[in-house]
């Protein structure tokens, strides 16, 4: 069962960096995510939001070209084009992932120079996590983890 995890840090670039550090064990393989997202609100109180294509999207978009490529043959490059749009819409239509309403909730309460990292994990080595998010400062907004392991994220975001 996936995991939702809402971490706030205290900087406006702390979730961009976070979020390549995870990455980085993703390709490791020690987590895997089935959607993040990113917000940030500037100094001058304007909010980015950054919803990034999960694997569900990221599949449904691969399978969609091929079957594109393969149903309009006289237009490879046209079928390709349609079939990867019409998997993705159909990926995303699948995908269980970050609510765009609770990332608008967060979005509004998020306080100037602070961004919100939003994360939904299938699976993960807490051992590769948690010291790979104690670099940062911030708090835990939302998480769906076991207490022990909730207390182990707010005492590596100290």
């Amino acid at each position: 069962m996936s995991q939702l995890v809402v971490v706030g840090f205290t900087n406006v670039e702390d979730a961009r960096t976070a979020m390549k550090r995870l990455r980085g064990l993703e390709h490791a393989g020690r987590i895997s995510f089935e959607d993040t997202a990113i917000v940030e609100r500037t100094e001058d109180g304007q909010t980015h939001v950054r919803n990034e294509a999960s694997g569900t999207t990221e599949k449904g978009a691969a399978v969609g070209a091929v079957l594109g490529g393969l149903l309009i043959f006289a237009l490879p490059v046209v079928g390709i084009a349609i079939g990867a749009a019409v998997g993705a819409a159909f990926g995303a239509l699948l995908d269980r992932g970050v609510s765009g309403k609770f990332v608008d909730d967060v979005k509004e309460t998020l306080q100037p120079g602070r961004s919100a990292l939003f994360l939904v994990v299938k699976d993960a080595d807490a051992d590769a996590v948690i010291p790979a998010l104690r670099d940062y400062e911030g708090d835990v907004i939302q998480t769906t983890l076991d207490e022990e392991a909730e207390e182990a994220l707010r005492q590596a975001l100290k």
